[in-house]
């Protein structure tokens, strides 16, 4: 499959998205189902503003998608085949730390 730089660039801007802890740990709340951002608040361990920064993140790259019931919102991950790259992120930490031990 031939790709652009184009589409390189996009896939950067995704992974790009999710590399910080706060907002790998959205995701993998999200995992369990749609959050208003006050749960996500509580799992994070960070303010409202810091939390919505992280969600407007994903927001913009395609990770998450949000739903408005009168004040409160409510993410949910867009697309959830997006938990199968965490699935190979922990095989490169097994495999770190299998190689780590020899």
């Amino acid at each position: 499959m031939d790709e652009t730089l184009a589409s390189y660039k996009l896939k950067a801007q995704i992974i790009k998205a999710m590399a910080h802890p706060s907002r790998l740990m959205i995701i993998d709340e999200l995992a369990k189902g749609e959050r208003c951002v006050c749960d996500l608040q509580r799992v994070v361990g960070a303010d409202m503003s810091t939390v919505s920064k992280h969600l407007a993140v994903m927001r913009n790259a395609g990770i998450v998608e949000d739903r408005k019931a009168g004040l409160q919102v409510f993410y949910r991950l867009r697309v959830p085949c997006i938990l199968q790259f965490f699935g190979c992120i922990e095989a490169v930490k097994a495999s770190r730390f299998a190689a780590s031990l020899h």
